[in-house]
């Protein structure tokens, strides 16, 4: 199991494998369908959850993003980008959640 799902979600899915398994399948199918790749992918998922206002969902597109080798600058671009559509206190309250995950990251490497 990933190991870095919230505990609460980890006791969901050995509860009831077969939901998380068919929600699994449910986004493999979705990310495959031809359009965008999936480094735009990541971004326009971030963007969902900015938008959306889900600190969650943030922190985990933020270290999807990372992981597909998106830079800092253009995960704090979509958060900025916001301003305008969500508003300044949505987008300010977006580039902290993404802070606190990058500022994790970096920790976690010099440590």
């Amino acid at each position: 199991m990933n190991k870095e799902l919230p505990e609460f979600l980890q006791e969901v899915i050995n509860k009831y494998p077969g939901l998380w398994e068919s929600y699994e399948g449910l986004g493999k199918a979705v990310s495959s369908v031809k359009g965008l790749d999936e480094r735009n992918q990541r971004l326009v998922k971030l963007g969902i959850a900015i938008g959306s206002k889900m600190e969650g969902a943030v922190h985990s597109h933020t270290r999807k993003c990372k992981k597909a080798g998106i830079s800092d600058d253009e995960i704090y671009h979509c958060a900025l980008l916001g301003i305008t559509t969500i508003g300044w206190p949505s987008a300010i309250a977006a580039l902290s959640w993404i802070n606190d995950v990058l500022k994790g990251l970096k920790a976690s490497k010099r440590g």
